[in-house]
């Protein structure tokens, strides 16, 4: 068994903020690595109040639906379709368009 060390509840709150604190720097020093990660807050705000992903996505990669119907080898309108709501799309079809996007299909979903 391990040695044991006793603390009062104060300092075991001061160290999980302290984890939680790291926790955050290092988050913020791996997206810092990775800037293609990243997505414009004007593009986020988009998703968040109803836009379809894969139109706001599609714009951010200055495609129209036409040009990502032919990297993904997707109709058009199916594309049209998603991006309307009408219908949400295979995973097969999903996947293509991710990829196409160069994003992954949890971004549109």
């Amino acid at each position: 068994m391990g040695e044991m060390v006793t603390i009062t509840r104060e300092e075991y709150s001061k160290l999980l903020e302290a984890a939680e604190d790291l926790a955050d720097i290092e988050a913020y020093d791996r997206a810092r690595r990775d800037p293609g990660a990243a997505i414009p807050a004007d593009s986020v705000r988009r998703m968040v109040d109803g836009e379809s992903p894969l139109r706001v996505f599609r714009d951010l990669r200055g495609l129209t639906q036409m040009q990502l119907a032919e990297r993904a080898s997707v109709n058009r309108v199916q594309i049209a379709d998603i991006e309307a709501g009408r219908k949400t799309g295979s995973v097969q079809t999903l996947h293509k368009l991710a990829e196409a996007l160069e994003i992954s299909i949890d971004d549109l979903v």
